[in-house]
């Protein structure tokens, strides 16, 4: 998935890599997801064209219906003899598209298959506001409505996007052309702070009519932990700082997404008001460094791929180290750090990754040991949690507070362990490692107010109340 397109890939515990949205929904339920809550048609027409191969379907011509909306099912179903209460699936797009029209029809043979009481369709569709006429115009939806019962779907509930509060005349009018009730009109009004979203949506009666639907038990929903979480979220700051993200994808920024939430997350942490500053990383130069990061506060070296605006990196982390500047690098962030460190500290000034310069002389970043015979680069990655053991007496160990922790990883290059007893010495420690001591998890200097970089990314485990650790001592520091 392109950055550019769709914004971040990320990564579940179990290493699979997923759309962005799972990791709000993570971020909402404060629960791990796994690769079976993730499933792309790719993956559908792989396990269909593999099944055919084998024989599993006895010389039988294979067709979108039923062999591909099987499939589809069986990825739903999947969950039936587990403890999941309730499934919810996600068809992402629009009504219409080609992409989804297949998924569409398996959701609608679900219907016929499950009692009515165990299957229910929830519509969002958009409701524009013209500022021309200063109105909200219904049509589109009726029109998404007509379009997905022409598909043979009927929406029980319709959750309406919009700008402006709706009026009870308007969804009056919405519940007649839409053959809903009017309590199944749901308004979904833009709100001040995302985690707001829920507290909202229960106002509306959104789990009241899911759970009347579905023969549930409604109790009184307990939600005094959110909403004084909301509150505090929202209440004046004691403390204002600026983090700039320095990377390549600055074009759209939910290819930072997580990053940029778990600086939040932080900042709700430490009662402080953050305000985040994207920053092309190609933009930057050693003439000019100072003036981009003229203002900031702390900055962030995100993950990334590729050799475009790495110099731009170096020269922005060579800043933030010789001026005190707290300084958090992440995968690639931690990589650069190592690089900058080895050329302007050690004096190795041709120091490389493998990734940038195939035949560097000083590959202080390499690939790793596993990777070297994985030709196929899709999902090959080392990809998932995996345990760290961190030095004592090391800022890594205070602001974790214990000796074995577990992070989620995305990469294909790791430090070199032959330039380790080098850098060491001129003062970059290594404060986290793999449990058999091979792998450099986490660098970090001892004399500078926080300069530390994880090869790992903290930011897919971080909730907005129970925020990444190394994010909250970032925001710390700045403070």
């Amino acid at each position: 998935m392109s950055p550019y397109e769709h914004g971040e890939v990320f990564v579940t515990d179990d290493g699979a890599e997923t759309d962005l949205d799972l990791g709000h929904y993570e971020r909402f339920i404060n629960e791990n997801l796994t690769k079976d809550s993730s499933v792309s048609m790719g993956q559908i027409y792989n396990s269909v064209i593999e099944k055919e191969r084998r024989g599993d379907y006895l010389g039988k011509t294979v067709q979108v219906i039923p062999h591909i909306t099987n499939e589809i099912k069986e990825k739903i179903y999947s969950f039936d003899c587990s403890d999941v209460d309730v499934v919810i699936t996600e068809v992402g797009g629009t009504v219409g598209d080609i992409e989804g029209l297949s998924i569409l029809e398996a959701i609608r043979q679900i219907g016929l298959e499950k009692a009515a009481e165990d299957v229910m369709y929830i519509h969002v569709t958009l409701l524009p506001y013209i500022y021309g006429s200063n109105e909200i115009k219904t049509k589109p939806t009726q029109h998404s409505v007509k379009e997905l019962q022409s598909l043979g779907i009927k929406p029980d509930i319709i959750v309406c996007r919009t700008e402006n509060e709706i009026p009870e005349s308007m969804k009056e009018k919405l519940a007649l052309f839409c053959n809903v009730r009017k309590t199944s009109v749901i308004e979904n009004l833009t709100v001040e702070n995302l985690y707001e979203i829920p507290l909202m949506l229960e106002k509306q009666g959104l789990a009241r009519e899911v759970c009347s639907h579905l023969h549930l038990k409604n109790d009184e929903s307990k939600n005094e932990k959110w909403q004084s979480m909301i509150d505090d979220i929202k209440s004046k700051k004691e403390h204002e700082v600026t983090v700039a993200i320095v990377g390549k994808y600055v074009k759209l920024e939910d290819s930072y997404i997580s990053v940029i939430e778990s600086v939040k997350h932080a900042g709700y942490k430490n009662n402080a008001e953050i305000k985040i500053k994207l920053i092309d990383s190609e933009t930057i130069t050693k003439e000019n460094v100072h003036e981009k990061l003229e203002g900031i506060n702390g900055v962030i070296i995100p993950g990334g791929f590729g050799n475009r605006g790495v110099e731009g990196k170096i020269e922005t982390i060579k800043y933030v180290r010789e001026n005190k500047i707290p300084f958090l690098g992440i995968c690639l962030g931690m990589q650069v750090a190592v690089i900058e460190f080895a050329r302007n500290v050690l004096g190795i000034t041709d120091a490389n990754s493998v990734e940038f310069d195939e035949k560097t002389a000083n590959p202080v970043i390499h690939i790793m040991e596993s990777q070297k015979q994985i030709y196929k680069k899709g999902g090959t990655m080392r990809l998932g949690a995996y345990e760290c053991k961190l030095k004592s007496e090391t800022l890594a160990r205070e602001i974790y507070n214990q000796e074995n922790i577990s992070e989620r990883h995305r990469h294909r290059y790791e430090y070199n362990n032959e330039y380790r007893e080098r850098l060491e010495n001129a003062g970059l420690v290594c404060s986290g490692l793999s449990p058999d001591g091979e792998l450099v998890e986490i660098v970090e200097l001892k004399d500078h107010p926080y300069f530390i970089a994880s090869q790992f990314h903290p930011e897919f485990k971080s909730r907005p109340n129970v925020p990444a650790p190394l994010f909250v001592k970032f925001i710390e520091a700045m403070i």
